[in-house]
């Protein structure tokens, strides 16, 4: 399979959503165990890496409960939703177990087995920080829960609520939450510090990854002993000695060497989270910068090591966040769908994102609305993850470039980003340079870098409409190619020796 690469592509799937719209399609009930041939064929055309399947496990109940109480805020999403479409939170996981009205536990293995035959891993939720309040753990052992006080439960009852426990025993547990909001009240706080719950954590991720190629950790910066400490201080006591994740993911690796750990997690705690043993890490950095289009601080962000970059999971929409094409609009997207698809590290795509949907779906519901597909989009997404399967973008050499004026007086180059990707052995070259912003810019770029383009002409091919070009190799070198880029445009170049490609014209005559 295509994984562990330095540039993966994982592709987000709502689910629900997804089998719904295929049972649609095809007039009968669609599961995990019977989607169409057809269907996974869509899935591979892309040339992505991984499937993340969102919101398998089954739903909480009391959450779908919880959930029908705010019908209100799903309708802006869906004008015609039912209360048959309102399922219940993702993220308020009642079991990790697959919900059978989706397939189950069997359709799932039948699902990633026809996945493989395409080449495509598997990835799946895990959700570190709660559980649903109706989860097996809350009743029978409310230990692994933060416990509160009556009194919390009188005075907070955002954050806190009575639950009977197994012994008939009235007990104040917390709901899940971050230090910086009030609690979800379909969840409850799993308690990190506690070694029991350790063990628990450990055993379902060993189940977890008899299903599957990785899983993405929401929130996993919560359960870090600081943050865990901070969030739920005069509510435990004794850190332990060794932080959450080194103490969980090395058991599963054991076991599992290839599985790979994803991380969502911010507030500058991705290096640290890194180094407790996730393979991936959310560059939220990279997102804001982009949809600020803040180039500068974009390039200065884009300067860490190359070491650091190809463990970031860059985005522009998750389910999470706004759809992209909502918040760039239509000339945008295409120069930031260059970038996230060129860049090193992991390419995080998002189900709708392709076709330029507009629709934020809640997590809570199962059917989506019909949206106009924007074909010129695709069309570029799918002309990226082509180009990206060139092996210069596993094996190749990263580099950003520096720019310079064009001209006196001319600051437009500092609207550009220019970086490329080398492998001098196999003479193989990629140059990109990016205007994410409305302003036509200009620009010297100088390939001093790859100085062993000097002394040569070649033929700089734009991978997007096909034009040629041909440039001196001393003059790019030197003073630098000529960049002349209109609002939110992109080229990626390939370059190619002038000589080759008349030996090629003339082999083809």
């Amino acid at each position: 399979m295509r994984r562990w690469a330095d540039k993966l592509f994982i592709y987000e799937i709502n689910t629900w959503v997804w089998l719904n719209k295929l049972s649609q399609q095809y007039g009968k009930k669609i599961t995990l165990d019977n989607v169409p041939d057809e269907a996974l064929d869509r899935l591979d055309k892309p040339n992505v890496d991984f499937i993340w399947l969102m919101g398998v496990w089954k739903r909480s109940e009391f959450a779908r409960k919880n959930a029908l109480k705010y019908m209100h805020e799903y309708v802006g999403a869906l004008p015609d939703l039912t209360e048959d479409d309102v399922i219940g939170s993702a993220y308020s996981i009642a079991d990790y177990q697959v919900d059978e009205r989706i397939g189950g536990r069997e359709g799932l293995a039948k699902l990633r087995a026809r996945l493989k035959e395409r080449n495509l891993g598997l990835i799946l939720d895990y959700v570190p920080n709660h559980v649903a309040v109706d989860h097996p753990w809350v009743h029978e052992h409310p230990d692994y829960i933060i416990m509160g006080k009556p009194k919390d439960a009188r005075e907070r009852q955002s954050d806190f609520f009575r639950h009977k426990d197994k012994r008939g025993k009235t007990v104040v547990l917390a709901h899940g939450r971050d230090p910086y909001f009030p609690g979800w009240s379909d969840t409850a706080q799993l308690n990190a510090f506690n070694p029991a719950l350790r063990d628990a954590v450990t055993e379902t991720l060993k189940d977890i990854a008899q299903q599957c190629d990785g899983v993405r950790c929401d929130m996993a910066m919560l359960m870090m002993n600081e943050i865990f400490g901070g969030t739920w201080e005069g509510y435990v006591l004794g850190v332990p000695e060794t932080d959450y994740w080194p103490t969980i993911i090395p058991p599963i690796k054991e076991a599992h060497p290839e599985f790979m750990f994803i991380a969502e997690a911010y507030w500058n705690k991705e290096a640290q989270i890194l180094q407790q043993g996730f393979n991936f890490v959310y560059d939220k950095t990279f997102y804001d910068r982009v949809m600020e289009d803040d180039v500068q601080h974009l390039r200065d962000h884009l300067v860490a090591s190359i070491d650091y970059q190809k463990h970031m999971v860059r985005f522009l929409e998750n389910h999470d966040e706004p759809r992209a094409y909502d918040r760039l609009g239509p000339e945008k997207s295409f120069p930031a769908a260059t970038l996230i698809c060129t860049l090193p590290g992991a390419c995080l795509l998002h189900q709708g994102q392709f076709q330029g949907y507009l629709v934020k779906l809640p997590v809570q519901i199962s059917r989506a609305p019909v949206e106009e597909d924007h074909a010129d989009l695709y069309d570029h997404y799918l002309k990226l993850l082509k180009e990206t399967r060139d092996p210069i973008y596993q094996n190749g050499q990263w580099y950003l470039f520096d720019l310079n004026s064009a001209g006196e007086d001319d600051e437009t180059y500092f609207n550009l980003l220019a970086y490329g990707w080398r492998d001098e052995a196999k003479g193989n070259y990629r140059l990109m340079v990016v205007n994410i912003t409305p302003m036509a810019s200009y620009a010297r770029l100088p390939l001093g870098f790859w100085g062993e383009l000097a002394g040569s002409r070649w033929i700089l091919h734009d991978v997007g409409d096909g034009a040629t070009y041909e440039r001196d190799g001393d003059e790019m070198t030197g003073e630098g190619l000529f960049i002349e880029l209109k609002p939110f445009e992109s080229h990626i170049f390939r370059f190619q020796r002038a000589s080759q490609a008349e030996t090629e014209t003339a082999s083809a005559r």
